[in-house]
């Protein structure tokens, strides 16, 4: 959950920096114009991001918590696997996105519905046979915890 929030941080800066270039390069002056495109841009960015840092084995956030992206053998992933890891890891909130979008439910609603449907992605982890969370169990990824090996010390 550390490693989470952390990474929640490190993208808020992701996201910043490819807002301001957005909007610098698109010349865009009111925040609501151009929004899908910017939203597609924010999304690809991140994409980005993740598989980038994934395929190499962690983000820096998942270096400082000792945490390793790996494939089912342990093996490092490919930037593929990575890829639909990223597009799978929408499911954490697609749906209620999706929902609130159909039923037009106001900004209140959305966000309790969000939090609930974490919860509920969060708890069925405990229903895979090795308590993983699904869009890992898809896309053939897996958390591991990986300290680096110690550095020889330097002869003198």
């Amino acid at each position: 959950m550390a490693c989470w929030m952390y990474e929640g941080l490190l993208m808020f800066g992701v996201v910043f920096l490819a807002g301001y270039l957005f909007g610098t390069l698109s010349q865009t002056k009111n925040a609501l114009d151009n929004r899908h495109a910017l939203q597609t841009f924010v999304f690809v960015v991140v994409g980005i991001y993740f598989v980038w840092f994934w395929a190499k084995g962690q983000t820096l956030a998942m270096k400082t918590w000792n945490i390793r992206m790996v494939d089912v053998n342990g093996a490092p992933i490919t930037q593929q696997r990575a890829l639909l890891r990223y597009l799978l890891s929408w499911l954490w909130f697609l749906p209620p996105l999706l929902v609130s979008w159909l039923l037009g439910l106001p900004a209140r609603e959305s966000a309790v519905l969000a939090v609930g449907w974490v919860a509920i992605w969060a708890i069925l982890a405990n229903f895979h046979p090795t308590r993983q969370f699904w869009h890992d169990a898809w896309a053939g990824t897996r958390l591991v915890t990986w300290v680096p090996p110690a550095r020889a010390k330097r002869g003198t």
